[in-house]
């Protein structure tokens, strides 16, 4: 899991960096336009709209694209897609299993763009319940360190329903039931501490071990994947240790 955790975070973070910031930025867009849409355009009143937003703003895109998206979703401007999420199963090389959110307003296009993706890079398609049951629904907050001890934080949101926290390197992973994300969220803003993101995620209950080799090739599928334009999330239950994330990411 660790392994996982810390290369999609130093992925992230590199992607607000480079050439890949505009999907990105489409990616957290669309994540706002369906809260709002789900859930109402008042980030007060919907959990959902505030952490897709507070992800946005962490990720530097422009209040004034987020301020549109939150009102296209609300239904206060014209133009909000019809978007649906669709979630796709199958195996990465060395066997990892992946699941494939796209959040897209045309099914066909979807589903052919995943497959294509997957058998271009040694993966394929798995049907549906084949792989899901390899993953738990879990809500993820990921906060910076700022000097915080993994005692500071868990004194904050352990009354909350927090049940683990992991260190990431520059982050804390706080997990805990997806129904605790927002009381969880709240305990960290009462204690004063800064998060970087909350939101549901799924976590895999068993784990495949990489070397280099094999974590390479499962790299280039999900990054492949990730660059699909109606793929939102990828989660995958590869494990790879610090060494062979430098090795593989060289």
């Amino acid at each position: 899991m660790s392994g996982h955790s810390k290369w999609a975070t130093t992925k992230h973070k590199k992607a607000a960096l480079d050439a890949k910031r505009g999907k990105l930025f489409a990616k957290l867009i669309k994540n706002i336009e369906v809260a709002a849409r789900m859930g109402g355009g008042d980030p007060e009143a919907n959990p959902t709209l505030y952490d897709a937003i507070q992800k946005a703003r962490k990720s530097s895109v422009p209040q004034d694209n987020i301020e549109r998206a939150r009102k296209r979703g609300a239904g206060e401007e014209a133009g909000g897609a019809d978007w649906q999420t669709i979630m796709y199963e199958g195996y990465a090389p060395n066997g990892v299993a992946v699941l494939i959110e796209c959040l897209t307003d045309n099914r066909n296009r979807a589903a052919s763009e995943v497959r294509t993706t997957m058998n271009r890079h040694g993966g394929s398609m798995a049907d549906a319940g084949s792989v899901s049951y390899l993953f738990n629904r879990r809500g993820v907050v990921l906060l910076p360190k700022n000097g915080l001890s993994e005692e500071d934080v868990l004194g904050a949101v352990l009354e909350a329903g927090a049940e683990e926290i992991e260190d990431l390197g520059e982050q804390y992973e706080v997990l805990c039931e997806p129904g605790d994300l927002v009381p969880v969220r709240k305990a960290l803003q009462a204690a004063g501490f800064e998060y970087d993101s909350a939101e549901p995620s799924f976590l895999p209950s068993v784990n495949v071990p990489l070397d280099s080799e094999g974590a390479r090739k499962v790299f280039k599928l999900i990054d492949a994947l990730e660059d699909c334009d109606d793929v939102q999330n990828v989660y995958s239950n590869f494990d790879v240790s610090d060494e062979v994330m430098e090795q593989a990411s060289a």
